[in-house]
């Protein structure tokens, strides 16, 4: 009984693998079209799998089928599974993709290869002071649409906090934003794209499961995509 539930379990894992690869080849595939479109190389556009909310166990196969870049929302989450996965897949490239309040800047800067949410002056401040030995890359985020309800930094105050971040040494690579829902992305997506040049900023963090390829076309280098690899989250939540 023993041997016959391991080896029920081998074929079950297998088949989790098998799926984790047949979704992640359908967006890479989609990427890969749209890098073409674009005339643009697809190895320049990072997949990140959105894996928050989802358990190791809904993460691992992924992790077999060779996806390497994941995205987290909270530190807390992250902290508990993923300790587990990066023992058996050292080479996970974590993302913080979620907000992040200042007093849990030590715990990203240990934990995550990226952290994409930088958007005011303490949390700037916070995560230099916590770049002692690990130095994670920083995204700017930034408010695209002007909604209230959503964090990032407003386009006016963009020059003020890239300076400052640049002041106290903080590995800002990039932009990243989430246009407003409902409504076409590809304005927002330019006009990110454009800040970065002005800013002379070469990575892009935007374009989630339902538009990312319209990110790759204006200049996406890092695309989030969670629905379409894991499902839908609870409350129907599309990434």
């Amino acid at each position: 009984m023993a041997a016959a539930g391991v080896s029920a379990y081998s074929r079950a894992m297998d088949q989790f693998t098998a799926d984790a690869s047949t979704r992640l080849t359908a967006i890479h595939d989609r990427i890969a079209a749209a890098t073409r479109l674009a005339a643009r190389n697809a190895d320049a556009v990072e997949l990140i799998a959105v894996s928050k909310t989802f358990d190791a166990a809904a993460i691992r196969p992924f992790l077999a089928a060779g996806q390497r870049s994941f995205g987290e929302n909270r530190v807390q989450e992250a902290g508990e599974k993923w300790p587990g996965l990066r023992a058996d897949f050292a080479d996970a490239r974590l993302h913080l993709v979620g907000q992040l309040q200042s007093n849990k800047a030590a715990d990203a800067v240990a934990l995550f290869d990226v952290i994409h949410a930088v958007d005011r002056v303490s949390l700037i401040d916070a995560l230099a002071r916590a770049m002692t030995t690990r130095r994670p890359d920083c995204y700017v985020q930034v408010n695209i649409g002007n909604e209230p309800q959503k964090a990032g930094c407003s386009v006016a105050d963009l020059p003020a906090l890239l300076a400052h971040a640049r002041g106290v040494g903080l590995p800002v690579i990039g932009l990243m934003a989430v246009p407003p829902a409902g409504i076409e992305a590809a304005p927002f997506f330019a006009l990110l794209a454009k800040l970065a040049r002005d800013h002379v900023l070469t990575q892009l963090s935007m374009g989630m499961s339902d538009d990312f390829e319209t990110a790759i076309m204006l200049g996406a280098t890092a695309v989030r995509v969670g629905s379409a690899l894991f499902g839908a989250r609870a409350g129907g939540v599309t990434i």
